[in-house]
């Protein structure tokens, strides 16, 4: 299994990082994406790769929520990291406005930056979107043919918004959003719909512990380790074996973000 979303720099594993990818490994986990959300957390991100450079890879971005602290020289930093072995991605980008934690406009400009960014390395794109779907797949669209792939990390739309995803050709990551029925209901009831060939699955690890782990753990902080729930529930509500989602999407995986370490 390969885990395509992991906050590892997050504070929350200081304490145990080294632990955390023990039981991942342990757990079945072959490699994971730690993900950059600004210029700071993406260099720690590259750090971290450095010292597994086999099992660890990343992202380089900046997140909605850090739009308004980019500095003048931003892109230039991610282009500058955009060349170290490990980082495959340019993300995790996107639009929120259902906390606005940085203005809207500053939100669109700094994505649209990203987005060209993207196409002018010919990098995957690392997709975050909450409340604003129109306007960020109006930014998106005319690069669809211009950046090598499009991953909408962490999906958590309408049927609506998740065909218009796939038939763009986008890749859609699924969370232990789907494990929970009473906020995930409706991601529940359409993720049938993803054929195997665009799906992608991870953990968004320490958030989004999955509702349904039994025994339930002490910790509320998610895991790599747990991202085998999240195939299971996937096999419940699909149909395709766990064996399946994990074959497919390891493949998906591998070539999208270039994993030559995993092969």
């Amino acid at each position: 299994m390969i885990d395509i979303g992991v906050n590892l720099t997050n504070s929350r594993f200081d304490k145990d990082r080294s632990d955390v990818l023990t039981r991942a490994k342990d757990a079945g986990i072959e490699a994971m994406l730690v993900t950059g959300t600004n210029i700071a957390e993406s260099r720690e991100a590259v750090a971290l790769c450095r010292q597994a450079p086999e099992f660890l890879y990343s992202t380089a971005g900046v997140h909605p929520h850090d739009a308004d602290g980019v500095s003048q020289d931003y892109l230039d930093i991610l282009t500058e990291l955009s060349q170290q072995p490990n980082v495959r991605a340019i993300g995790e980008c996107g639009l929120d406005f259902n906390r606005n934690f940085s203005a809207p406009e500053q939100q669109k400009r700094v994505f649209a930056e990203q987005i060209a960014l993207a196409a002018r390395l010919n990098k995957p794109l690392f997709l975050h979107q909450r409340d604003a779907f129109d306007t960020w797949f109006q930014l998106l669209s005319p690069y669809l043919s211009a950046v090598p792939a499009m991953v909408a990390h962490c999906f958590t739309g309408t049927k609506e918004e998740l065909l218009t995803c796939l038939d763009a050709g986008m890749y859609v990551g699924i969370t232990g959003w789907l494990c929970d029925e009473r906020r995930g209901q409706e991601l529940r009831d359409i993720v049938e719909l993803i054929p195997l060939q665009q799906l992608m699955i991870e953990t968004d690890a320490p958030y989004l512990l999955p509702r349904n782990i039994r025994p339930k753990p002490k910790s509320s902080r998610n895991e790599p380790a747990y991202l085998p729930v999240i195939v299971d529930m996937l096999a419940q509500l699909t149909g395709y074996s766990a064996q399946e989602i994990i074959s497919q999407t390891r493949e998906n995986t591998v070539k999208v973000f270039n994993l030559k370490g995993a092969d």
